[in-house]
């Protein structure tokens, strides 16, 4: 999403970045718990320096829209304005099994989608959220925080601005109380491996552009998911 700020006016340069990332947080561009660009690749996208990046990020987060996290990134932590009231709202009714149907009505068609339409530095990406899930059998936490992350990738690498926002919904109703209470009944280290398994079965698939195989890997997770969910009175994250 290059916007081109010249920085024909330093001192008012990094304001100028922030209020036009800050409109496209606001519209859902991106989404709650979406990455930001790299501030390298934000510094290149709107011909700006890397400083003028960092203060206009350092703005943002002061104004509640995004958080920093060392080696990792930024990432949006406001919900887009025209999810509203109602947003909270289907997250509180939302129950977990209720969510494993819309994720495996809409997660098959979206790795058809990233299949064919992810660019190196999406596959890229997701290869490093993977790397992080794999690395956090032990930590149910980490293992969550990243999880969302992976599938969010994928999402992002259909190229589609509606199913990129329907999955920030997925995410938002993923991160309330509910199920934040719940996963650790589920998030044993032998299922986050299990789980581990499948999300690379799935990247593999994505990786050598086999949409068919991606359905029926993103299948089998998203069915072994709703498996823990009917066996037991907790949630899961998978």
């Amino acid at each position: 999403m290059a916007i081109n700020v010249q920085e024909t006016e330093p001192n008012g340069a990094p304001a100028k970045l922030a209020a036009v990332l800050r409109e496209q947080i606001l519209r859902g561009a991106f989404p709650d718990g979406h990455r930001l660009p790299s501030e390298r690749q934000l510094a290149e996208d709107n011909v700006v320096s890397r400083g003028t990046v960092r203060e206009a990020l350092r703005l943002l987060e002061q104004g509640n829209l995004l958080s920093r996290r060392r080696g990792s990134g930024s990432y949006v932590t406001y919900p887009a304005e025209r999810g509203g009231p109602e947003r909270e709202d289907v997250a509180e009714i939302t129950s977990p099994l209720q969510l494993l149907e819309v994720r495996l009505a809409l997660e098959p068609q979206m790795v058809r989608l990233a299949s064919r339409n992810m660019t190196a530095r999406d596959i890229a990406g997701l290869e490093e959220a993977l790397r992080n899930t794999e690395s956090a059998t032990n930590d149910e936490e980490t293992f969550s925080h990243w999880d969302k992350i992976f599938h969010l990738r994928i999402a992002e690498g259909t190229r589609n601005p509606l199913m990129i926002t329907m999955y920030g919904q997925i995410n938002h109703v993923r991160t309330h109380d509910l199920w934040e209470s719940i996963k650790g009944a589920i998030l044993t280290p032998q299922r986050i491996r299990q789980y581990n398994n499948h999300h690379r079965e799935v990247f593999d698939a994505i990786r050598r552009r086999d949409p068919e195989a991606a359905v029926a890997c993103m299948n089998n997770h998203l069915l072994l998911a709703q498996q823990d969910l009917v066996v037991s009175p907790a949630g899961t994250d998978g």
